[in-house]
């Protein structure tokens, strides 16, 4: 009689009726009794449904939309473990498709029926794989040589993404950063050369550059570094960062040389949950040849049933993002691919276009070489105004918007700049309906009788640093 009781009244109450739903959600144990699915799955949901809506974060770059049927494939092979080599041959083999494809994508001289490549949770895990085989296999040489090798080094500009402080870190590899400058926006190969030493493993160029959207030369850093090599008889090569520019340049801009078409370009990674239009947790690295993939990194068990050999940081991982990769390849083809690309930069180069004919800002630069640009406060205005870029910020994200405002790396972090990117979901509407927040938050601050808060504790950070925040005062590169 109990159990009828209590059947009737699970039935019969309401989601939002339940005693769960008047109670306090679960903080630090887990609750003694369970509850219904309805009820658990709609006390999670709630929980998340002040956030910002994906496809209006403008701050990430990961993938916020994929089509039904990809979302359907996806969901579909959730509880499928990818590791598991001998249950799910067939993931294995679609993983080693998709490194072919991408090889050859850029340009891979390998002439093997299967690339060298490796699957990743990401493009920081990928970046570390390329990072470490170019770390033993400097190593190995050193070895060869008789000489030290307890002191290696890797050069990068200071518009690196943090794995790479990770990597230094956790490999114990010091990192020499180039600076980036307004005149240098982008990493100086001269001043790159200059760091690079006997115990320098790599130079690592960046294509989508995190903070400001723009691309290292990689082609001018390969020739370059051909004459220091020979000239010195050091063998340095280049690990290409292409998280965001690996999807972007071959097919937008093909004839661009920054990949396996060059000497010195041994490995390259790249986010397949970014511009490769995949939800997250995927990332792939390629090497140009299996020499340069030293066989340490292989680990191999057998306790799955069978004989596994593995290349990664991570073990198991969710197979459901390569099929999502496997699809958007079959699904959209080279020509999907660059439609998608190639709207999303015209949108790009609109909202480029219009921020940059707004009377407070100016964009950081005159190029839009990825889906991504930034901009900052015009010094004059800034000047007088009575309010921040992280104010804007604010005001968008009550509309939904997450745009970020930060401040650039080292040397030129006395500018406060905005970022957007425009990814796929990302309409030409969406971005007017953006532009109009815009307008109309600006608006709303040049009414301001008072400075905000955000401007009054910059002021008082100034004299304490000595730095320009939004250019409130005349500084070098104002004058400039």
């Amino acid at each position: 009689m109990d159990d009828q009781k209590n059947y009737r009244a699970t039935i019969e109450t309401p989601i939002y009726g339940s005693k769960e739903m008047a109670s306090p959600a679960p903080v630090d144990k887990i609750p003694q009794k369970p509850t219904t699915p309805e009820i658990a799955y709609q006390m999670v949901k709630d929980e998340t449904y002040s956030q910002t809506q994906p496809r209006l974060n403008l701050a990430t770059f990961v993938t916020t939309y994929m089509d039904d049927y990809a979302t359907k494939l996806m969901n579909e092979a959730i509880d499928i473990n990818y590791i598991d080599e001998t249950e799910y041959p067939r993931v294995a083999v679609m993983a080693a498709k998709c490194i072919n494809i991408m090889a050859n994508l850029w340009n891979s001289p390998e002439k093997a029926d299967w690339k060298a490549g490796a699957l990743a949770i990401g493009s920081s895990e990928a970046c570390m794989l390329g990072g470490v085989a170019a770390w033993l296999r400097w190593r190995e040489r050193r070895k060869a040589q008789g000489k030290p090798y307890d002191k290696p080094n890797f050069v990068i500009s200071t518009g690196f993404q943090v794995v790479w402080e990770k990597f230094a870190q956790l490999w114990q590899i010091e990192m020499r950063t180039v600076p980036l400058t307004l005149d240098k926006t982008t990493l100086d190969p001269e001043a790159a050369l200059a760091m690079c030493d006997e115990n320098t493993i790599c130079i690592v160029p960046i294509e989508g550059v995190t903070w400001t959207g723009l691309n290292d030369d990689v082609e001018a850093l390969d020739k370059a570094l051909d004459a220091y090599n020979k000239k010195t008889g050091y063998e340095i090569c280049i690990h290409v960062d292409a998280a965001s520019g690996g999807y972007i340049l071959p097919f937008l801009n093909p004839e661009k040389k920054w990949d396996f078409r060059l000497k010195w370009v041994l490995s390259i990674s790249a986010s397949g949950h970014k511009f490769g239009l995949v939800y997250p947790g995927l990332g792939w690295v390629v090497w140009k040849d299996k020499k340069y993939l030293p066989g340490e990194m292989s680990f191999s068990v057998n306790y799955l049933g069978a004989n596994i050999t593995q290349v990664g940081l991570n073990f198991s991982r969710p197979a459901a993002q390569i099929l999502g990769q496997y699809y958007q390849f079959i699904r959209l083809g080279f020509e999907g691919y660059r439609d998608i690309q190639r709207n999303s930069m015209e949108i790009t180069q609109y909202l480029h276009d219009q921020i940059g004919k707004m009377a407070p800002f100016e964009n950081y630069s005159d190029d839009v070489v990825n889906p991504l640009f930034i901009w900052y406060m015009k010094p004059d205005y800034a000047k007088k105004a009575k309010w921040t870029l992280y104010d804007l910020q604010s005001t968008l994200q009550q509309s939904g918007w997450m745009v970020p405002a930060y401040t650039l790396p080292k040397n030129i972090d006395n500018y406060v700049v905005m970022r957007i990117v425009v990814r796929q979901g990302f309409s030409r509407d969406m971005a007017d309906m953006l532009l109009a927040d815009i307008r109309n938050a600006i608006a709303e601050f040049e009414k301001l009788e008072y400075p905000t808060q955000t401007r009054i504790a910059q002021d008082k950070m100034q004299p304490i640093k000595g730095k320009v925040y939004t250019h409130t005062h005349d500084c070098t590169d104002c004058k400039k």
